[in-house]
């Protein structure tokens, strides 16, 4: 049966969380009278859509499905989540771009908080935030254990989302800004609870994560790193936050030889910068977020890289909670604590330039964006660049300030008054300058 990618493309989004009764009822054409004997047409279709209609079920149901040759699952419904979260990352990106430069890092956080909760609400799951922008009581929404999704009863996941990791780097008009999400099954991601920074350390999929440990030294680790990269200390770079805090680990690093590359925020892009193949730096070690570094998890297990905590409570009363919680705040925790199981997703689109991904451009008339999406359970990790055109409608739709000339008129155009619309252009689609103007 030929089909356009555009027909494709929305069957792949009616599959991933209708029931298989709407299908045949979009498709009345398919059903069999029973006045009628079936065609071979009428046959191969309905053998079709059952095919895919089991393949969901196989994945809703957790069945570990395997093709011919032994391979993941690549059931529909897996495959479109993936390309699902990419959409709420590039939305939060495009409304968080908009106050890139203007000051206000906490209208640029706003912006990207309420694009996101938008978009999310319409992808098919049923969700649960783990982490998020803080307890019920502190934000309106993507708080702590908020239901997410468009009502589905599956996939039950848990929710992980940054909507601006870097807001202080919008608001000033720095590199690394990031917009990123993580999503895994229920009950896999660990809730930092009371403690909102940790000691982190992460190393890429070349370093045996038993050489290294937070319980050993700083040399040692750094040599270990090294002699897994067959590389001299000397030419060993780790990277960390630019805090006070690090001084003394600053100077241990120094006094074994290692070069140091420090970064104002955004550790979730430095970590994964560490598994990625040719990056500038080899280990990132230091005191950061307890979510970032969950998020960070998610990230690493989908590249193989590695990533090891301990909760680094700030003061007395952060100690006594996390204790009265039953939080262990002497553990070290590894990867298969901060993330169990391999079911895990991770998507992230770029705010503002940076080593892993380019930030929003802004055309007349649309924009563009550079992510990230990898699955763990399938290794693959993509990066794909996405031209968005204002006149089309998407769910990545964002809301303009008519104040602005151009945005006015891109909004008169759009014929609707009320917001613009963008329409993805492009899959993984390499090679143009960075600032060409878009295809159309």
């Amino acid at each position: 049966m030929a089909l356009s990618f555009h027909t494709t493309s929305r069957k792949l989004s009616l599959f991933s969380g209708a029931a298989p009764c709407r299908i045949a009822s979009r498709r009345p054409q398919s059903l069999v009278r029973v006045s009628q004997l079936p065609s071979s047409s009428d046959i191969g279709e309905l053998q079709h859509l059952n095919n895919l209609h089991n393949q969901r079920a196989a994945s809703i149901l957790s069945v570990d499905v395997q093709n011919d040759a032994g391979g993941p699952d690549y059931s529909l419904v897996q495959r479109n989540l993936a390309l699902e979260l990419v959409r709420v990352t590039e939305a939060a990106a495009l409304a968080a771009g908009r106050w890139f430069g203007k000051g206000d890092k906490n209208a640029a956080d706003q912006a990207a908080v309420d694009m996101m909760r938008k978009v999310l609400n319409s992808v098919a799951m049923d969700g649960v935030v783990v982490i998020g922008e803080g307890e019920k009581d502190e934000a309106p929404m993507l708080y702590c254990g908020e239901r997410i999704g468009d009502g589905s009863m599956f996939p039950k996941v848990d929710i992980a989302v940054d909507p601006l990791d870097g807001t202080s780097l919008t608001s000033q008009g720095r590199n690394g800004a990031i917009s990123v999400i993580a999503v895994a099954e229920q009950g896999s991601l660990f809730d930092p609870g009371p403690c909102m920074y940790m000691e982190k350390l992460a190393v890429g999929p070349q370093v045996d994560p038993d050489s290294v440990s937070l319980d050993y030294s700083v040399r040692h680790n750094i040599k270990w790193v090294a002699k897994a990269l067959d590389k001299p200390v000397s030419d060993v770079t780790v990277l960390m936050l630019d805090r006070p805090r690090h001084a003394d680990l600053i100077r241990q690093c120094r006094d074994a030889g290692a070069r140091i590359r420090l970064i104002s925020d955004g550790d979730v892009a430095g970590a994964i910068e560490v598994a990625k193949a040719g990056a500038p730096v080899d280990m990132m070690m230091g005191i950061g977020g307890t979510p970032e570094g969950v998020i960070a998890a998610c990230a690493l297990k989908c590249m193989g890289g590695h990533i090891q905590g301990r909760l680094w409570p700030r003061d007395e009363k952060e100690r006594a909670a996390a204790i009265a919680r039953g939080y262990d705040i002497n553990k070290i925790l590894l990867m298969d604590d901060l993330v169990r199981g391999d079911d895990v997703f991770f998507a992230a689109t770029g705010v503002s330039d940076g080593d892993l991904l380019r930030g929003v451009r802004y055309y007349s008339g649309g924009a563009s964006t550079n992510s990230i999406v990898m699955r763990c359970k399938s290794g693959t990790v993509r990066f794909i660049e996405t031209y968005h055109k204002w006149t089309k409608p998407s769910v990545t739709n964002i809301s303009l300030d008519d104040s602005d000339d151009s945005t006015a008129m891109n909004r008169r155009t759009n014929g609707n008054g009320s917001s613009s619309s963008a329409h993805h252009y492009g899959g993984a689609t390499r090679g143009r300058g960075a600032g060409q103007r878009p295809p159309w």
